[in-house]
């Protein structure tokens, strides 16, 4: 088949945030999302969390390589107590919005039902500070959002997360080349190769499994024991992001002129959003299979990327 590109919220929020950061001369968040190489494996951390993007993947790992790609830079601050932080944020904000994260999620309490952490990553861009709020666009769909400061320096600290250091931010963007959006697919391939191939020297969690095990071991725990959390995280999250990182992945593909790839691509993408029904209405055998279907796509998809194009 065809792919067809998906357009409609979704939980973007570092994609949506560098977007914001370049204005007017953005690309398609699908393009940022790709040149990060998320859409390019499967992990599931210390072997009970699942996400659908690479072995030892995180948002910070594949942000440097993305902003070469699509032809920027950016100044990256991190780490310090909480007043320099703040000194910082202050500082930079005199030059225009800077980009946060990551950010504990639960500590976002303008979000309906966040009333802690809930050990969820999230970036933000803030536009503005007073010595009670912030002001910021949350791409979670709040514009001009005001948080109160202690909330927002809470989740700042970043501690309940996997990964990622307390308060970093990025300032100073700056494009240095023109870059197009089929020359930055084009570059980004590479990225995705070395994805794939699930050789990081990352940290990553004792016992994380990735792509064909990670699906194999998802299949039989959703099989056997999809307990409430598991089933929250798959049906509120990670479904939905997976499916649209590969319906992404498969478009771009397509512009590119790396054919077989785009039709892994849509396949992973049909595969991974055909887990959402079964996952809601308890049909676990079957969600189970389609994570089985899924398994092998992924050695695929490496080879494809390796004699296509």
């Amino acid at each position: 088949m065809t792919p067809f590109a998906y357009t409609g919220s979704g939980p973007y929020c570092y994609a949506n945030s560098f977007a914001m950061m370049f204005g007017g001369q953005a690309p398609s968040t699908a393009v940022i999302e790709f040149a990060t190489g998320s859409p390019f494996g499967m992990q599931m951390l210390g072997g009970t969390l699942p996400f659908f993007d690479p072995y030892g993947w995180d948002p910070e790992a594949g942000s440097e390589g993305a902003l070469a790609a699509l032809g920027w830079t950016s100044t990256l601050s991190k780490g310090g107590d909480a007043d320099d932080a703040l000194s910082r944020l202050r500082s930079a904000l005199k030059d225009g919005p800077v980009w946060i994260g990551p950010v504990e999620m639960g500590h976002l309490r303008h979000q309906p039902g966040m009333s802690g952490p809930i050990e969820a990553d999230h970036y933000v861009v803030v536009l503005e500070l007073d010595e009670d709020s912030v002001l910021m666009h949350d791409p979670h769909g709040h514009p001009y959002v005001r948080l109160p400061l202690a909330n927002f320096m809470a989740a700042w600290r970043a501690d309940t997360l996997t990964y990622g250091d307390a308060y970093t931010m990025r300032t100073d963007f700056v494009r240095i080349a023109e870059i197009s959006e089929v020359e930055t697919i084009r570059a980004s391939i590479p990225a995705a190769i070395h994805w794939l191939s699930m050789e990081t020297t990352l940290p990553v969690p004792p016992g994380t499994l990735g792509n064909s095990r990670a699906a194999e071991a998802l299949a039989a725990r959703i099989e056997t024991n999809c307990d409430k959390g598991l089933r929250a995280h798959m049906v509120h999250f990670a479904v939905g992001v997976g499916a649209r990182r590969a319906a992404d992945a498969a478009a771009c593909l397509a512009r590119a002129g790396y054919r077989k790839g785009a039709r892994i691509a849509d396949e992973q993408a049909r595969l991974i959003g055909a887990l959402q029904h079964p996952l809601v209405v308890h049909k676990d055998a079957a969600a189970a299979a389609i994570l089985r279907d899924l398994a092998p796509t992924y050695d695929r998809m490496k080879a494809a990327l390796e004699h296509d194009g």
